[in-house]
Formats: C-alpha cells, structure tokens, sequence
C-alpha cells in the first residue's frame, strides 16, 4: 500500500509516495543488481619538501602569522628587554602585538608599515 506525505525541506514543500513494505522479510520488487565497487585506495603519502626551512637568525623576530605589518614600534639602536612590544601586525582584522623574544639592541628593521608578511618572516633583528 502506498501512502502519500508533504514534506517540507528548507522552506520548500514536497509531495511524496512511500511504498509500505511487508515486516515479514519478503519484498515487493526483484532485487536491483549492482555493478562491482572497486576498493578505495589510500592516497599516496606526500614526499617531504626537498630542503629544510630556513631558520632565522638567534635575535630575529619572526611574524607569527601572515598578515600586514601595523606599525614597527622600535628603531636602529633601541634597547629593548625580553616582552618589549616591537611590530604589531594585522591579519583578518585582528592585531597582534609582536614582542621581543630577547634583550639587546636592535640592529636591523626588516619590514615597514603597510608591507604584508608571510609567517616566519623577520621582522625585526636584535642583537
């Protein structure tokens, strides 16, 4: 026995027949021959990059994320301590203030205000 139903699927209304199928195991219609499923294959594990990242020198101050650089807040012979905020950078308007990882001077400024940056860039290098 077939019976009818309206179903409503995100704001659109269906009309829809359901076939009642006997509980007791048998079935209405002969079954329907599959074609054969081929085996799903693992994909092919991904080769490391054929040379290592370069790091960045001991004083380098490196971009955590990708984005543009705010603002360079220190300059060429500046004294900075350990937690000293350097740059700030912008990414997916967000700022994020960039501190010094070491104390020292800072010897060389890598970046500019407006200039976008790749994570692991220098930004500032102290020595």
């Amino acid at each position: 026995m077939n019976k009818r139903f309206r179903i409503n699927v995100d704001g659109r209304d269906f009309d829809v027949i359901v076939e009642e199928i006997p509980t007791d195991g048998a079935t209405l219609l002969p079954p329907v021959a599959h074609a054969p499923v081929a085996p799903v294959m693992a994909p092919a594990p991904v080769a490391a990059p054929a040379t290592a990242p370069v790091a960045a020198a001991a004083g380098a101050q490196v971009a955590p994320l990708a984005g543009v650089v705010e603002s360079v807040l220190v300059s060429v012979g500046q004294t900075v301590a350990v937690g000293d905020v350097v740059a700030v950078i912008e990414a997916m308007k967000m700022k994020t203030e960039i501190g010094a990882r070491v104390a020292g001077t800072v010897t060389s400024i890598a970046v500019a205000a407006g200039q976008p940056v790749e994570a692991g860039a220098t930004l500032v290098v102290i020595g």
